[in-house]
């Protein structure tokens, strides 16, 4: 009998391993679409309403018992007031994504739930578009762009840099200085 080589299981294996990671991604991003569609809705009805601030109280109320005796956890009224501001995430546009979805509205997700719920709770615009930028390019997990964050790395760019150079730092990342590397 033949022995299989190590070579030809060893290309098997990470077949399966890139199978995997591509199944990951594509829940991630399709949970990110659903999400943000589901964010749209929650507004378009608010914006329908009479009262807008007591009826979006009652919409997210409502429909966050029905999510959650339908499908279960992860619909909390928390969570939904989180879903109905997914329009400030996603507004980046890397050329390198082309084949990713896009919104109605247009917009293209490349990240995780995850990613995307740390992003939406920096205040500062140009802060979380270089995070973004930067989770996206260099494929940072989640505990690394908490770790970048926390380590306040924008920040310590920023007082390195002047004010033209940070605001390319919120548009590219890091381009510039990795031209420079090189």
């Amino acid at each position: 009998m033949n022995e299989v080589s190590n070579k030809f299981l060893n290309k098997v294996s990470l077949l399966i391993e890139e199978a995997k990671k591509n199944v990951k991604t594509a829940v991630n991003i399709a949970m990110v679409y659903t999400y943000f569609d589901i964010g749209r809705m929650i507004i378009e009805e608010e914006q329908n309403g009479d009262n807008r601030a007591e009826y979006g109280k009652y919409i997210i109320r409502n429909l966050s018992s029905f999510l959650t005796e339908h499908y279960g956890k992860g619909y909390s009224v928390d969570n939904l007031k989180l879903i109905r501001k997914t329009d400030s995430i996603g507004e980046t546009v890397f050329p390198q994504f082309k084949n990713y979805p896009t919104t109605i509205t247009g917009r293209k997700f490349y990240l995780s739930w995850s990613h995307y719920l740390k992003l939406m709770r920096i205040s500062n615009i140009e802060k979380r578009h270089f995070y973004e930028i930067e989770a996206v390019k260099n494929d940072w997990s989640l505990s690394e762009l908490k770790r970048q964050y926390d380590s306040s790395l924008y920040e310590r760019l920023s007082l390195s840099k002047n004010k033209d150079e940070v605001m390319l730092l919120s548009q590219k990342g890091q381009i510039i200085e990795r031209q420079q590397m090189r």
